[in-house]
């Protein structure tokens, strides 16, 4: 019975992109010379499925901002969100109900649609607490209605700079990418399998844990590189082995309960222009045509 519905079940989808885009390297590379830097991010939309905004993790971006970015891309288009640095690096997950409310309030909501995932990234010195995370965890707004709920709680700085609108309320997803080696306790999955939060798949080039167990409804991973931190490209064999575990999360063949599940794939080894061509090249062998 099992086999058979392993059979019988749709597999889910694979989106493959990369983390950020304005980057100066790629200018005259991915982006080709003489295009405007205001439509790098169509350039990227026209060929990638999904990107990871990681200006909202450095300081709190304005509506108009998202508005502009979901507005340069296609309808399928889907952004993940990187959540604020002021949230995970410097309050370290303690007494954040305002500073969450501002993130939520600062316009990520006017991305619509195109509003995927959320990834919260822990410093390495952040270890593992069950207690501490759990109460994380558990308020993240699971639902855009939610996330509006509280965004409407902001403080007085960020009044003339909100977006409050109404939308329809769609369940919201959130990754955790924690660098700590303590995270590899196996308490650590179970909670955020509890909260049903991703444990991020990472490539850091041994740097931090890798970590692979399947904690929520979706997959999310960031490679960074195999063998040089941001900096070294994948060959065309580590692209194929990440493309088979891939189809195993979305087939659910890989996945503890059979289930296919989405999977969300970034690229950060940019700094010497390798995250575009991988991105691209991954995609091709991950995505539909």
């Amino acid at each position: 019975m099992e086999e058979e519905r392993r059979e019988t079940a749709p597999a889910a989808r694979a989106r493959v992109g990369i983390s950020g885009w304005r980057y100066a390297e790629w200018r005259g590379d991915f982006y080709p010379r003489g295009l405007p830097q205001c439509r790098e991010l169509e350039h990227v939309g026209e060929r990638m499925s999904s990107l990871e905004l990681n200006g909202s993790f450095y300081s709190l971006q304005r509506p108009a901002s998202y508005e502009r970015w979901r507005d340069a891309v296609p309808d399928d288009f889907v952004f993940a969100v990187k959540g604020s640095r002021y949230i995970t690096h410097m309050l370290r997950l303690r007494g954040v109900e305002v500073a969450m409310a501002n993130f939520f309030a600062s316009g990520v909501l006017a991305l619509g649609a195109k509003l995927g995932p959320f990834l919260w990234q822990l410093p390495e010195r952040e270890e593992f607490d069950a207690e501490g995370l759990d109460r994380f965890l558990a308020g993240l707004p699971r639902s855009t209605g939610e996330a509006l709920e509280l965004a409407r709680r902001h403080d007085d700085r960020m009044r003339g700079r909100t977006w409050l609108e109404e939308g329809p309320d769609v369940p919201m997803r959130h990754a955790l990418e924690p660098r700590a080696r303590s995270f590899e306790d196996p308490a650590a999955a179970e909670l955020l399998r509890h909260h049903r939060v991703a444990l991020t798949v990472a490539d850091t080039a041994d740097r931090w844990p890798a970590f692979g167990e399947v904690t929520a409804d979706f997959a999310y991973v960031r490679l960074h590189g195999s063998r040089e931190l941001y900096a070294s490209g994948y060959t065309p064999d580590e692209l194929d082995a990440w493309a088979e575990r891939i189809r195993g999360w979305t087939s659910g063949v890989a996945t503890p309960d059979g289930s296919p599940r989405d999977v969300y794939v970034y690229f950060d080894n940019d700094i010497h222009g390798h995250a575009p061509h991988d991105a691209m090249a991954l995609a091709q062998r991950v995505e539909p045509t």
